[in-house]
């Protein structure tokens, strides 16, 4: 398997996208003019034509910016976020797919040390194992929040990652994901892609969109984050902090160390 050559992606960002950063917007007022300033970062930070292409295409995403300031799981008990997001579903589902395809699961938990019940949570979590991967154009997505000063800090390294993977043809500007940009089987943020992504296939290129990759790829992100082979991931246990980094929402990464435990189980 080979990864991506881009693992400092994020600290190689710091340096050009510092001082001279672009004033940040919280309407679409402003974007269009951003958006030529952000294209003199983006240069720096090595971004080519085609992704500077996508760049200046790039739309306003108002989706987008209600579903960010709209986030209910932070909210959410326990209990009540499994009843939503059919955690009883997830589990049978996770379960027959392992049992059909054990050994494609048991090659990753040797390569990376993480149990298939994780990852086959995080799948069914993200996207109802690849079922819906998102109706929002991830480009525009990932540019609009790097624009709005909410958090831009945060997702103007993902935004310039959405555009190298333009360059690469990973991905197209009409590429669909979730609306905070996020892409493929297991929704990973663009920056994450290019720095953790993995060429499963051997094809010579990385496509999360294919579940081969998609997977291989989320196994090397935690196994990068500090997951340790063989110890456990339930709260308290060593690898509940690796989950922590997969998901900010702390539901969530309790209701990942359940699905995982059980489909396991």
């Amino acid at each position: 398997m080979r990864s991506l050559p881009c693992l400092a992606l994020i600290l190689s960002l710091a340096a050009p996208l510092g001082a001279q950063a672009a004033s940040c917007g919280n309407t679409s007022a402003g974007f269009e003019a951003w958006k030529q300033d952000f294209d003199k970062q983006a240069r720096k930070a090595g971004v080519k034509k085609k992704g500077r292409q996508a760049l200046a295409s790039a739309q306003y995403a108002n989706r987008t910016i209600a579903a960010d300031r709209n986030q209910k799981s932070f909210k959410y008990t326990l209990d009540k976020f499994m009843r939503i997001r059919g955690a009883d579903t997830i589990v049978a589902q996770g379960r027959k797919r392992k049992a059909r395809n054990p050994n494609f699961y048991a090659a990753l938990e040797r390569q990376y040390g993480v149990p298939s019940g994780v990852l086959l949570a995080i799948h069914g979590m993200e996207t109802g194992f690849g079922n819906f991967m998102g109706d929002s154009q991830v480009v525009s997505a990932i540019v609009t929040l790097a624009y709005d000063c909410r958090r831009s800090e945060f997702f103007i390294p993902h935004a310039i990652g959405a555009l190298k993977l333009v360059d690469q043809g990973a991905i197209t500007p009409a590429t669909l994901g979730a609306k905070h940009g996020e892409l493929g089987h297991t929704q990973f943020l663009p920056g994450n892609a290019m720095t953790y992504g993995v060429d499963a296939t051997g094809d010579g290129r990385v496509d999360f969109y294919n579940l081969t990759d998609a997977l291989a790829s989320t196994a090397n992100f935690l196994r990068q984050k500090g997951w340790k082979p063989g110890k456990g991931y339930q709260p308290g246990e060593p690898n509940f902090a690796v989950i922590k980094q997969w998901n900010a929402a702390t539901v969530y990464q309790q209701s990942i160390a359940i699905m995982g435990a059980r489909i396991d189980g």
